[in-house]
């Protein structure tokens, strides 16, 4: 029988336990995965704690991300067979050493991507694309700030947004992270334990700041961010790893430039399979090129998952990390 992660009840890593379940055979339009490999994201730190609510409610198995292989397809699947590559961010469930999941969320694996790197970068690595090339797209000569450079999504948007010829600026919060980022595109890294970061970006910038700010932190960097923008800049908050933003009035942006901000997310940004796929070619692409290295830092065990939570959360991890079923 296959082992999943399962969640009963929401609250610390402990809450994940690794246990047998039943998978089902692939219904209309879905498909039957062995997964090989599978991302761990802070978003399901989210799902775990209970901020974010997973769809069908308790137990559920988290999880946004994994590749595998198809074991079997259900009716109306014409395009994939068995043995096809594919990989996925989303929907919940990755966790597992086989699930089912609807055909249309599905992409295949280029021959030059492995099993490894696709799972460890199709939400982070298609965030990455959202970010830079439709929330705010960036050009040359663009000035960005993007904090936690030396994350998973961090060190992806370093190189990516280098190659498209901005300047790039991160944060990270010890010497090692910053010298991680430095060598992942960053031109500048400040270390915010011991530096004000608002204060190191006006003199990079000879007080010009930035054109966006890319913010996954949340609620103690946003007003902060805020201070870094230029006027009609625009701050994306994609992320509260230290919280929730707390509530503000609208008024602020204007007083601080006539700002824009926004708050997206991933799964808007691809729920039509067109963007899908156009998206993930286009990560597909840029790290084949190699204009974009992924860096695999961290493997457990999927029955060590309450580990990689752990870790994560303690801020011991870089770059990618993964479980392996």
């Amino acid at each position: 029988m296959p082992k999943a992660v399962r969640v009963h009840a929401c609250g610390g890593p402990e809450v994940l336990t690794y246990e047998d379940v039943t998978v089902a055979q692939p219904g209309p339009g879905e498909v039957l995965v062995r997964q090989t490999a599978v991302g761990l994201n802070f978003i399901d730190v989210y799902f775990r704690t209970g901020l974010y609510k997973a769809p069908d409610g308790l137990p559920f198995i988290p999880g946004n991300e994994a590749a595998g292989t198809v074991e079997a397809v259900g009716e109306g699947v014409d395009w994939l067979t068995p043995g096809d590559r594919i990989a996925y961010a989303g929907p919940i469930g990755a966790y597992a050493q086989e699930r089912v999941i609807a055909a249309d969320r599905l992409v295949k694996v280029p021959d030059a991507i492995s099993d490894e790197q696709a799972a460890g970068m199709m939400l982070k690595g298609m965030t990455a694309q959202y970010l830079l090339r439709r929330t705010f797209k960036v050009k040359p000569g663009d000035t960005i700030l993007y904090h936690a450079a030396a994350g998973g999504v961090g060190l992806i948007v370093g190189q990516w947004a280098k190659h498209l010829g901005a300047t790039v600026i991160g944060t990270a919060g010890s010497e090692e992270k910053v010298q991680l980022a430095k060598a992942h595109g960053y031109d500048h890294v400040i270390n915010y334990r011991d530096t004000d970061f608002v204060a190191a970006v006006r003199d990079i910038t000879g007080g010009k700041m930035c054109d966006v700010v890319y913010d996954s932190v949340g609620k103690d960097t946003f007003t902060s961010s805020l201070d870094c923008l230029r006027p009609m800049g625009m701050i994306v908050s994609f992320g509260q790893s230290s919280g929730p933003i707390a509530p503000f009035d609208l008024a602020l942006l204007s007083q601080k430039g006539s700002l824009f901000a926004t708050r997206p997310t991933l799964f808007t940004y691809v729920a039509r399979r067109e963007d899908l796929v156009a998206t993930a070619d286009d990560l597909f692409d840029i790290v084949s090129r190699g204009a974009v290295r992924l860096q695999i830092n961290q493997r457990y065990n999927l029955a060590d998952a309450a580990q990689a939570h752990t870790d994560l959360e303690g801020r011991k991890t870089t770059g990618i990390s993964l479980l392996l079923p």
